[in-house]
């Protein structure tokens, strides 16, 4: 049985919910690091919900930090249990998309996703394995997991971005390139952008391009 998230929502600007943005975390933080992105991205997206859930497990050590699955250079687990942790965590993000599409009286073409890291990688996991597609993914200095399987396993093709800072010391900026040839090659539409001179971070640059993305994804929804 799924886990229920907690969340973080801001409601759309204009008062009338049309679409949905759903931002997933890295690891060890939560959901309200990148709630904030919200309020600049709401001025051009007035109808947009924008919500961020806390991946579900805690991190020993770190009681305000979340995890989506245990990463074993960082934590010392095994590679089995970042296996397992990994395919709970997807059945927890389906079960939370569904009824946040439930809740808000909307469809999967009308919901985006925005993944940072650790989030860029349970997206690209989970979107191309559900039943329907959702109109766009943004996945910031993450990377893709077992790419090998996701021309056999992919169900839906969302069009997806990937932004990268090429100085980024946590997630090899090599990492881009390397999802962005497994996508493509699997028949994904797939964009992607550098942000020059980042490290693990978003800059204003790779937030505008997100935005631009979003807007044309979302607003025919």
């Amino acid at each position: 049985m799924a886990r229920s998230l907690k969340f973080g929502r801001k409601p759309a600007r204009s008062g009338q919910a049309r679409s949905i943005v759903v931002f997933l975390h890295g690891y060890g933080a939560d959901g309200a690091d990148l709630l904030g992105l919200a309020d600049p991205l709401a001025e051009h997206l007035p109808d947009t919900v924008f919500v961020a859930p806390d991946a579900p497990d805690r991190i020993a050590g770190a009681p305000y930090g979340f995890q989506w699955f245990p990463i074993p250079w960082l934590d010392g687990s095994s590679e089995a249990a970042a296996k397992a942790g990994l395919e709970v965590a997807a059945l927890d993000l389906n079960a939370f998309l569904d009824a946040r599409l439930a809740d808000e009286n909307l469809v999967p073409r009308q919901m985006a996703v925005v993944g940072f890291s650790q989030g860029t990688m349970i997206g690209l996991h989970v979107l191309p394995r559900r039943a329907e597609p959702v109109a766009g993914f943004v996945g910031f200095s993450g990377r893709l997991l077992q790419p090998d399987a996701l021309a056999v396993e992919a169900i839906s093709k969302p069009p997806v971005l990937l932004v990268h800072g090429d100085a980024d010391p946590v997630v090899p900026f090599e990492d881009m390139s390397l999802a962005g040839q497994a996508l493509t090659a699997a028949g994904f539409e797939t964009y992607g952008h550098v942000m020059k001179g980042t490290g693990h971070g978003i800059a204003p640059d790779g937030l505008s391009v997100a935005l631009s993305f979003l807007h044309d994804r979302l607003r025919n929804g």
